[in-house]
């Protein structure tokens, strides 16, 4: 079968006669970059370093750089330079204001160092091995801590690719003097030795990995600078106070709380203050609660007291919001006339019963007095009345006590 090469596929090409270039292309007309940044060690460092390879890595890229603590591998993360080949490159301006805005002076950057190379299999080797070294590391560290007797937790070892520095985390609630561990300590490791005092925060970044919610932990993915986080905002977020359901790997309130307070201060500034008055469209009322995320306000109506959900959007003056309406419009006004004076039937009054042994059933109180004289003398043809006798209640038999005092013999 014999192929024909149609006109338009010539035409895509040939370089003159089209507008869009092929991947080689593009990739040819490419510079490599001339500042590259890059994460390093355990707290995620930054770095932004002038890159002296011939090669234009991509993000990603583990790099053999020098910083400023020594020789290490780093991973790239963006270019800060134009037309460098990278899809996230930044300018240098974008990085310096996400770096204000994400902590400022406390925010982990660093700019004096440089990016040598892309990291070789031996390098990368390496620097795995020196994974394997940390527990050996760490056991001397705890052995010189206890012959010390130093109050404090040792939590890692980090060594670097260059063998140039070996740091040491710890923790303390107090400050630790360890100025008679750090000459027995470098004679141990045969290197320059830094101590770090760390917090729950910092130590959950280096030893946790997966968080409750599935994700890497917040402080070890991208968090740099760990800022408080207090009960007031979970309050606000309207979570649970229990603090087994909202603290995270650090034993502190989790980072993720922080993310969406402002959010949560702009919506419920909108809202109405609780029991205040406001207007709906079914009348004014009360409010009683309000719902932040759905902007909703529960509203207990004057009228007839029912509680009704509004949106804010629906909420006016209650001086001028419509009234309820009047169940008695549209009725003949003699019907809803008023009584008058003469129309009213006079109140029936209820009839007192008389005490027992009263003459006829009259009604009526009596003073005291009367009663003492109907006692002395009382009138013809009328008995006084008797009084009734109180019965005693017999002791019970059987040898129970009673609580009277005994008859005195005669």
């Amino acid at each position: 079968m014999k192929i024909i090469p149609l006109p338009v596929y010539e035409e895509d090409a040939d370089p003159d006669r089209r507008t869009e270039l092929t991947v080689a292309e593009q990739a040819a007309r490419l510079q490599k970059p001339s500042t590259i940044v890059v994460k390093y060690g355990d707290l995620g460092w930054v770095g932004e370093y002038a890159w002296e390879g011939e090669a234009s890595p991509g993000c990603g890229s583990k790099i053999f750089c020098k910083t400023h603590r020594g020789t290490e591998i780093g991973e790239m993360l963006t270019t800060t330079c134009e037309n460098a080949g990278c899809g996230k490159s930044v300018s240098r301006q974008e990085m310096l204001e996400f770096i204000d805005n994400s902590g400022g002076k406390d925010y982990p950057f660093q700019t004096w160092g440089r990016a040598i190379r892309v990291a070789s299999v031996e390098d990368l080797q390496k620097h795995d091995g020196l994974r394997e070294q940390r527990s050996s590391l760490m056991e001397r560290f705890t052995a010189l801590v206890e012959k010390h007797q130093l109050e404090l937790r040792p939590v890692d070892a980090e060594p670097i690719l260059g063998g140039e520095l070996v740091t040491f985390y710890y923790t303390s609630e107090d400050f630790v003097d360890f100025r008679a561990l750090l000459p027995d300590l470098r004679q141990e490791i045969g290197s320059k030795v830094e101590m770090r005092q760390i917090g729950a925060r910092d130590e959950a970044r280096i030893k946790a990995d997966y968080e409750k919610c599935g994700q890497y932990c917040c402080c070890k993915n991208f968090l740099k600078v760990l800022k408080p986080v207090s009960m007031g905002n979970a309050k606000l977020q309207k979570h649970t106070l229990d603090p087994l359901k909202i603290s995270g790997r650090c034993g502190r309130l989790m980072c993720c709380l922080r993310y969406e307070q402002e959010t949560y201060k702009d919506l419920k500034a909108k809202l109405p203050a609780r029991r205040s008055r406001v207007g709906t469209p079914e009348g004014p009322g009360t409010v009683i609660e309000g719902k932040i995320l759905v902007q909703l306000v529960l509203v207990k109506l004057e009228a007839d007291g029912r509680e009704i959900a509004v949106p804010i959007e629906d909420l006016c003056d209650p001086d001028s919001a419509p009234r309820a309406a009047d169940p008695l419009r549209g009725l003949d006004p003699e019907i809803i006339r008023a009584p008058e004076t003469g129309d009213t039937p006079p109140a029936r009054r209820r009839r007192r019963r008389s005490p027992k042994g009263s003459p006829d059933g009259a009604a009526g109180p009596e003073s005291p007095a009367s009663h003492a004289s109907d006692a002395a003398s009382p009138v013809e043809g009328k008995p006084s009345p008797k009084k009734k006798r109180r019965r005693r209640r017999k002791p019970k038999r059987g040898g129970g006590e009673s609580n009277s005092p005994p008859a005195s013999e005669d």
